[in-house]
Protein backbone atom coordinates (compact mmCIF):
# COMPACT_ATOMS: atom_id res chain seq x y z
CA UNK A 1 0.00 0.00 0.00
CA UNK A 2 1.79 3.31 -1.31
CA UNK A 3 1.07 6.61 0.11
CA UNK A 4 -0.55 7.32 3.63
CA UNK A 5 -3.45 5.15 4.94
CA UNK A 6 -6.55 7.48 5.82
CA UNK A 7 -8.40 5.86 8.83
CA UNK A 8 -11.62 6.13 9.75
CA UNK A 9 -13.34 4.85 13.86
CA UNK A 10 -16.61 3.64 14.46
CA UNK A 11 -18.32 2.75 17.54
CA UNK A 12 -20.96 -0.13 17.19
CA UNK A 13 -22.14 0.08 20.20
CA UNK A 14 -18.98 -0.26 22.69
CA UNK A 15 -16.86 -2.32 20.18
CA UNK A 16 -14.99 0.52 18.35
CA UNK A 17 -13.68 -0.91 14.81
CA UNK A 18 -10.75 1.07 12.83
CA UNK A 19 -10.37 0.99 9.34
CA UNK A 20 -7.26 1.89 7.16
CA UNK A 21 -6.92 2.13 3.65
CA UNK A 22 -4.95 3.84 1.12
CA UNK A 23 -8.13 5.42 -0.02
CA UNK A 24 -11.94 5.48 0.94
CA UNK A 25 -12.79 4.48 -2.20
CA UNK A 26 -12.10 0.97 -1.10
CA UNK A 27 -14.66 0.39 1.82
CA UNK A 28 -17.92 2.65 0.68
CA UNK A 29 -20.30 0.26 1.74
CA UNK A 30 -18.94 0.45 5.46
CA UNK A 31 -19.09 4.01 5.54
CA UNK A 32 -22.46 4.16 3.20
CA UNK A 33 -23.90 1.58 6.58
CA UNK A 34 -21.98 2.93 9.71
CA UNK A 35 -21.39 6.14 8.83
CA UNK A 36 -23.15 7.88 11.34
CA UNK A 37 -21.53 5.50 13.73
CA UNK A 38 -17.94 7.15 13.24
CA UNK A 39 -16.13 8.58 15.49
CA UNK A 40 -13.65 11.64 15.10
CA UNK A 41 -11.98 11.51 18.36
CA UNK A 42 -9.08 9.47 19.45
CA UNK A 43 -9.97 6.05 20.67
CA UNK A 44 -8.16 2.61 21.61
CA UNK A 45 -10.29 -0.17 19.02
CA UNK A 46 -11.49 -3.22 19.85
CA UNK A 47 -10.82 -4.26 16.21
CA UNK A 48 -9.09 -3.58 13.28
CA UNK A 49 -9.44 -3.82 9.43
CA UNK A 50 -7.05 -2.75 7.33
CA UNK A 51 -7.04 -2.75 2.90
CA UNK A 52 -4.33 -3.46 0.76
CA UNK A 53 -4.19 -3.04 -2.62
CA UNK A 54 -1.59 -5.67 -4.14
CA UNK A 55 -1.45 -7.44 -7.41
CA UNK A 56 -0.49 -10.58 -5.70
CA UNK A 57 -2.48 -13.03 -3.49
CA UNK A 58 -1.87 -15.77 -1.32
CA UNK A 59 -4.65 -18.12 -2.27
CA UNK A 60 -3.53 -21.45 -0.70
CA UNK A 61 -2.76 -20.65 2.80
CA UNK A 62 -2.32 -23.10 5.43
CA UNK A 63 -5.30 -24.75 6.52
CA UNK A 64 -8.46 -27.13 5.93
CA UNK A 65 -10.74 -26.27 3.08
CA UNK A 66 -14.25 -25.26 4.98
CA UNK A 67 -16.09 -24.11 1.69
CA UNK A 68 -15.87 -23.68 -1.91
CA UNK A 69 -18.52 -22.62 -4.18
CA UNK A 70 -20.73 -19.64 -5.35
CA UNK A 71 -22.33 -16.59 -3.24
CA UNK A 72 -25.43 -14.74 -3.95
CA UNK A 73 -24.03 -11.77 -6.64
CA UNK A 74 -20.45 -12.00 -5.48
CA UNK A 75 -19.44 -15.17 -7.48
CA UNK A 76 -17.10 -18.25 -6.61
CA UNK A 77 -15.47 -17.97 -3.21
CA UNK A 78 -13.45 -20.35 -1.03
CA UNK A 79 -13.23 -20.45 2.64
CA UNK A 80 -9.71 -21.76 4.78
CA UNK A 81 -10.12 -22.89 8.36
CA UNK A 82 -6.55 -22.21 8.98
CA UNK A 83 -8.14 -22.84 13.10
CA UNK A 84 -6.15 -19.14 14.14
CA UNK A 85 -7.15 -17.88 11.00
CA UNK A 86 -9.70 -17.60 8.64
CA UNK A 87 -9.72 -16.94 4.67
CA UNK A 88 -12.13 -16.13 1.96
CA UNK A 89 -10.39 -16.04 -1.08
CA UNK A 90 -12.18 -14.84 -4.44
CA UNK A 91 -9.95 -16.43 -6.73
CA UNK A 92 -7.49 -14.10 -8.89
CA UNK A 93 -9.75 -11.39 -7.38
CA UNK A 94 -9.37 -10.31 -3.27
CA UNK A 95 -9.08 -12.52 -0.23
CA UNK A 96 -9.68 -11.45 3.41
CA UNK A 97 -7.87 -13.10 6.46
CA UNK A 98 -9.45 -13.09 10.42
CA UNK A 99 -7.08 -12.86 12.61
CA UNK A 100 -9.78 -13.33 15.74
CA UNK A 101 -7.90 -13.94 19.06
CA UNK A 102 -5.45 -11.04 17.70
CA UNK A 103 -8.50 -8.68 16.67
CA UNK A 104 -7.55 -8.05 13.40
CA UNK A 105 -8.46 -8.77 9.94
CA UNK A 106 -6.74 -7.76 6.40
CA UNK A 107 -8.32 -7.41 3.43
CA UNK A 108 -6.96 -7.67 -0.42
CA UNK A 109 -7.52 -6.41 -3.36
CA UNK A 110 -6.25 -6.45 -6.75
CA UNK A 111 -5.63 -2.23 -7.44
CA UNK A 112 -8.24 -0.46 -8.45
CA UNK A 113 -10.55 -2.85 -7.71
CA UNK A 114 -14.26 -2.64 -5.68
CA UNK A 115 -14.39 -4.76 -2.04
CA UNK A 116 -16.79 -7.52 -2.72
CA UNK A 117 -20.25 -7.20 -0.15
CA UNK A 118 -19.59 -10.84 1.18
CA UNK A 119 -15.63 -9.87 2.21
CA UNK A 120 -17.09 -6.92 4.12
CA UNK A 121 -19.40 -8.14 5.89
CA UNK A 122 -17.19 -11.27 6.93
CA UNK A 123 -15.16 -8.61 8.63
CA UNK A 124 -17.61 -6.69 10.41
CA UNK A 125 -19.33 -9.97 11.31
CA UNK A 126 -15.83 -10.69 12.61
CA UNK A 127 -15.45 -7.11 14.08
CA UNK A 128 -18.56 -7.62 15.97
CA UNK A 129 -17.94 -10.81 17.26
CA UNK A 130 -15.06 -10.07 18.92
CA UNK A 131 -17.12 -7.62 20.99
CA UNK A 132 -19.81 -10.32 21.93
CA UNK A 133 -22.37 -8.84 19.47
CA UNK A 134 -23.59 -10.89 16.78
CA UNK A 135 -25.27 -10.22 13.62
CA UNK A 136 -28.77 -11.46 12.75
CA UNK A 137 -30.91 -11.65 9.77
CA UNK A 138 -33.69 -10.37 11.63
CA UNK A 139 -35.88 -7.20 11.31
CA UNK A 140 -36.18 -5.60 14.87
CA UNK A 141 -39.00 -2.82 15.71
CA UNK A 142 -39.96 -1.21 18.90
CA UNK A 143 -43.17 -1.49 20.67
CA UNK A 144 -45.32 1.29 20.79
CA UNK A 145 -44.13 3.38 23.86
CA UNK A 146 -41.66 1.14 24.99
CA UNK A 147 -38.19 0.63 24.40
CA UNK A 148 -38.47 -3.27 24.14
CA UNK A 149 -38.23 -4.70 21.06
CA UNK A 150 -39.74 -7.54 19.11
CA UNK A 151 -37.09 -9.38 16.61
CA UNK A 152 -39.15 -10.57 13.08
CA UNK A 153 -37.01 -13.69 11.67
CA UNK A 154 -37.96 -15.41 8.11
CA UNK A 155 -35.93 -16.46 4.75
CA UNK A 156 -35.60 -13.70 2.14
CA UNK A 157 -38.42 -12.17 0.42
CA UNK A 158 -40.89 -13.97 3.07
CA UNK A 159 -42.48 -10.80 3.56
CA UNK A 160 -39.95 -8.93 6.86
CA UNK A 161 -39.63 -4.97 4.98
CA UNK A 162 -43.62 -5.18 4.20
CA UNK A 163 -44.65 -6.50 8.28
CA UNK A 164 -42.42 -3.86 9.41
CA UNK A 165 -43.71 -1.04 7.07
CA UNK A 166 -47.46 -2.77 8.15
CA UNK A 167 -45.74 -1.97 12.24
CA UNK A 168 -44.30 0.79 11.62
CA UNK A 169 -47.48 2.28 10.47
CA UNK A 170 -49.25 1.42 13.60
CA UNK A 171 -46.95 3.56 15.96
CA UNK A 172 -44.25 1.11 15.84
CA UNK A 173 -40.94 2.65 15.56
CA UNK A 174 -38.16 0.36 12.93
CA UNK A 175 -34.81 -0.23 13.69
CA UNK A 176 -34.19 -2.51 10.91
CA UNK A 177 -36.41 -4.61 8.62
CA UNK A 178 -33.45 -6.49 7.94
CA UNK A 179 -30.27 -6.86 10.16
CA UNK A 180 -29.94 -6.72 13.98
CA UNK A 181 -27.09 -7.28 16.13
CA UNK A 182 -27.68 -8.91 18.83
CA UNK A 183 -25.75 -9.28 22.51
CA UNK A 184 -26.54 -11.15 25.73
CA UNK A 185 -25.65 -10.51 29.22
CA UNK A 186 -26.74 -11.59 33.14
CA UNK A 187 -29.41 -9.36 32.72
CA UNK A 188 -31.07 -10.15 29.27
CA UNK A 189 -30.85 -9.89 25.88
CA UNK A 190 -30.45 -6.80 23.87
CA UNK A 191 -30.55 -5.82 19.98
CA UNK A 192 -29.58 -3.09 17.60
CA UNK A 193 -30.65 -2.56 14.28
CA UNK A 194 -27.67 -1.85 11.26
CA UNK A 195 -28.40 1.60 10.29
CA UNK A 196 -29.12 0.91 6.52
CA UNK A 197 -31.51 1.72 3.63
CA UNK A 198 -34.91 -0.25 3.33
CA UNK A 199 -35.55 -1.97 0.17
CA UNK A 200 -38.90 -1.42 -0.80
CA UNK A 201 -41.04 -4.13 -3.08
CA UNK A 202 -43.20 -2.84 -5.75
CA UNK A 203 -45.72 -5.05 -3.84
CA UNK A 204 -45.36 -3.59 -0.83
CA UNK A 205 -46.00 -0.38 -1.98
CA UNK A 206 -49.11 -1.22 -3.76
CA UNK A 207 -50.02 -3.03 -0.56
CA UNK A 208 -48.74 0.39 1.83
CA UNK A 209 -49.82 3.56 -0.06
CA UNK A 210 -48.55 5.12 2.31
CA UNK A 211 -44.95 4.73 1.61
CA UNK A 212 -45.54 6.41 -1.94
CA UNK A 213 -44.12 10.10 -0.76
CA UNK A 214 -40.48 8.19 -0.15
CA UNK A 215 -40.26 6.66 -3.48
CA UNK A 216 -39.80 7.65 -7.31
CA UNK A 217 -40.77 6.09 -10.15
CA UNK A 218 -37.29 4.16 -10.94
CA UNK A 219 -37.56 0.40 -10.17
CA UNK A 220 -34.65 -1.58 -10.32
CA UNK A 221 -34.55 -4.93 -11.74
CA UNK A 222 -35.91 -6.79 -8.82
CA UNK A 223 -38.53 -4.55 -8.62
CA UNK A 224 -37.57 -2.30 -5.83
CA UNK A 225 -36.23 0.78 -4.52
CA UNK A 226 -33.68 1.49 -1.71
CA UNK A 227 -35.38 4.44 0.16
CA UNK A 228 -32.85 6.33 2.82
CA UNK A 229 -33.81 6.22 6.73
CA UNK A 230 -34.02 10.14 7.13
CA UNK A 231 -36.83 9.94 3.97
CA UNK A 232 -38.67 7.20 5.95
CA UNK A 233 -38.25 9.58 8.99
CA UNK A 234 -40.60 11.82 7.90
CA UNK A 235 -43.49 9.35 7.61
CA UNK A 236 -42.54 6.62 9.99
CA UNK A 237 -40.82 6.60 13.35
CA UNK A 238 -36.93 5.74 12.94
CA UNK A 239 -35.68 4.64 16.17
CA UNK A 240 -31.65 5.65 16.79
CA UNK A 241 -28.80 2.64 17.10
CA UNK A 242 -29.18 1.99 20.97
CA UNK A 243 -29.12 -1.22 22.63
CA UNK A 244 -32.72 -1.88 23.47
CA UNK A 245 -33.78 -5.26 25.40
CA UNK A 246 -35.66 -7.68 22.94
CA UNK A 247 -39.11 -8.53 24.37
CA UNK A 248 -40.16 -11.20 21.71
CA UNK A 249 -39.02 -13.51 18.76
CA UNK A 250 -41.88 -13.72 15.98
CA UNK A 251 -40.88 -16.14 13.16
CA UNK A 252 -43.07 -14.97 10.13
CA UNK A 253 -45.07 -17.18 7.72
CA UNK A 254 -47.32 -16.41 4.99
CA UNK A 255 -51.12 -17.43 6.03
CA UNK A 256 -52.40 -19.99 3.79
CA UNK A 257 -56.33 -18.45 4.42
CA UNK A 258 -55.81 -14.30 3.79
CA UNK A 259 -55.80 -14.45 8.10
CA UNK A 260 -53.51 -12.63 9.97
CA UNK A 261 -52.50 -14.89 13.22
CA UNK A 262 -50.30 -14.56 16.52
CA UNK A 263 -49.62 -18.19 17.60
CA UNK A 264 -47.19 -19.75 19.95
CA UNK A 265 -44.24 -21.45 18.80
CA UNK A 266 -42.33 -24.16 20.29
CA UNK A 267 -38.58 -23.10 21.17
CA UNK A 268 -36.89 -25.70 19.90
CA UNK A 269 -38.75 -25.17 16.42
CA UNK A 270 -37.51 -21.34 16.83
CA UNK A 271 -34.37 -22.35 17.42
CA UNK A 272 -34.20 -24.25 14.53
CA UNK A 273 -35.91 -21.32 12.28
CA UNK A 274 -33.20 -18.70 13.20
CA UNK A 275 -30.01 -20.70 12.89
CA UNK A 276 -30.81 -22.59 9.74
CA UNK A 277 -31.17 -19.02 8.09
CA UNK A 278 -28.16 -17.31 10.41
CA UNK A 279 -25.63 -19.98 10.88
CA UNK A 280 -23.22 -21.21 8.61
CA UNK A 281 -22.21 -25.08 8.76
CA UNK A 282 -19.21 -25.57 6.61
CA UNK A 283 -17.08 -28.82 5.60
CA UNK A 284 -15.25 -28.86 8.82
CA UNK A 285 -18.08 -28.32 10.69
CA UNK A 286 -18.93 -25.20 12.51
CA UNK A 287 -16.27 -22.32 12.94
CA UNK A 288 -15.63 -20.85 15.97
CA UNK A 289 -17.44 -18.09 15.09
CA UNK A 290 -20.32 -19.64 13.97
CA UNK A 291 -20.09 -21.91 17.29
CA UNK A 292 -20.50 -18.24 19.29
CA UNK A 293 -23.54 -17.14 17.33
CA UNK A 294 -25.58 -20.48 17.62
CA UNK A 295 -25.06 -20.11 21.65
CA UNK A 296 -26.02 -16.22 21.44
CA UNK A 297 -29.18 -17.51 19.42
CA UNK A 298 -29.99 -19.91 21.97
CA UNK A 299 -29.72 -17.69 24.67
CA UNK A 300 -32.40 -15.27 23.00
CA UNK A 301 -34.52 -18.32 22.41
CA UNK A 302 -34.58 -19.17 26.16
CA UNK A 303 -34.74 -15.76 27.68
CA UNK A 304 -38.09 -14.42 25.31
CA UNK A 305 -41.08 -15.98 24.53
CA UNK A 306 -41.28 -16.98 20.48
CA UNK A 307 -44.22 -16.76 18.19
CA UNK A 308 -45.30 -17.83 15.15
CA UNK A 309 -46.66 -14.70 12.92
CA UNK A 310 -48.92 -16.14 9.91
CA UNK A 311 -49.01 -12.19 7.98
CA UNK A 312 -52.46 -12.24 5.60
CA UNK A 313 -53.50 -10.18 3.11
CA UNK A 314 -54.00 -7.15 5.83
CA UNK A 315 -50.40 -6.93 7.93
CA UNK A 316 -51.00 -4.45 10.25
CA UNK A 317 -53.84 -6.01 11.78
CA UNK A 318 -50.78 -7.86 13.29
CA UNK A 319 -49.77 -4.89 15.35
CA UNK A 320 -53.04 -5.45 17.45
CA UNK A 321 -52.47 -9.34 18.02
CA UNK A 322 -48.97 -8.31 18.89
CA UNK A 323 -49.57 -5.56 21.54
CA UNK A 324 -52.52 -7.45 23.28
CA UNK A 325 -50.08 -10.18 23.66
CA UNK A 326 -46.72 -8.63 24.87
CA UNK A 327 -48.42 -5.34 26.82
CA UNK A 328 -49.30 -8.17 29.47
CA UNK A 329 -45.60 -9.21 29.80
Amino acid sequence: MTGAATTFCYDLNGQVIKVSASRPELWPSFDLMLGTMRVSEPVQPGFRINILETPALSEKPEGKLAFDGEVPLDGHCRVIDGADIVHLIFPGLQMASVHAEEGWAEIRVHPGSEVKWTLLMMVLDAALDAGGQHMLHTAGLTLPGREALVLIHAPSGTGKSTTSMALASQGFGLSSDDVMILSTTPGGTAAWGMPRKVKIHRNTATMLPFLSPCLGDTWDAEGEQAVSLDRLGEIIRIEDVRSRPVAALLHLARSADGQTRLMPMARTDAMVALATDNVRTGMTGLLPMQKRRMATIAALVKAVPTFTLEVGARPADAAALIRAVLDRT
